[in-house]
């Protein structure tokens, strides 16, 4: 790996660290309530899984680069700007999944941003198998976090479809 390797790794994770400085005392307790979702994984599972992700797809965007030449080259505009519009889109859609009670609001960028990772496969596979494939967790997360966040949308808009909590039997 040429030393740029660990900057292309490392700068996912700048949005995140800005992103949990500037709102951690507001994170959002969707996933901790009692009426949550029962699929809902724990806050402490979420932010693990983001940063995996954020890691992986800091490494295949290095691999599209390498394999383009490096450097600052006209081939690498399309396949790294498309890279760095996502990013800033799933920085976007990090804040207000974690942070914001606006379901709606991080529904539709859930959306454009699924969209968006879609095509970057499309376009590094001809580039970087590899890396094309490194993508694909990242679009099952995200079809999972999708889900979660129409959950809360749709129980927002109508709460008689919100889960009930069940009580507990009393015993004999």
């Amino acid at each position: 790996m040429r030393p740029q390797g660990p900057i292309f790794v490392g700068l996912p994770h700048l949005g995140p660290i800005l992103i949990w400085t500037v709102t951690q005392n507001q994170m959002s307790g969707w996933c901790e309530v009692p009426k949550k979702l029962p699929w809902c994984p724990p806050h402490k599972v979420i932010v693990l899984v983001w940063t995996a992700i954020y890691s992986v797809m800091g490494y295949a965007s290095y691999l599209v680069w390498k394999d383009l030449g490096g450097g600052f080259q006209w081939a690498l505009a399309l396949p790294l700007g498309l890279y760095a519009l996502q990013l800033i889109v799933s920085w976007i859609v990090l804040m207000l999944f974690l942070s914001a009670d606006n379901s709606g609001q991080a529904l539709m960028y859930l959306l454009l941003l699924f969209g968006l990772v879609v095509s970057m496969v499309c376009i590094w596979h001809p580039i970087n198998k590899l890396a094309a494939l490194l993508l694909l967790p990242y679009l099952a997360w995200l079809t999972v976090t999708t889900a979660i966040t129409y959950h809360l949308w749709r129980d927002s808009l109508c709460p008689s479809h919100q889960p009930q909590p069940t009580e507990k039997a009393s015993g004999p």
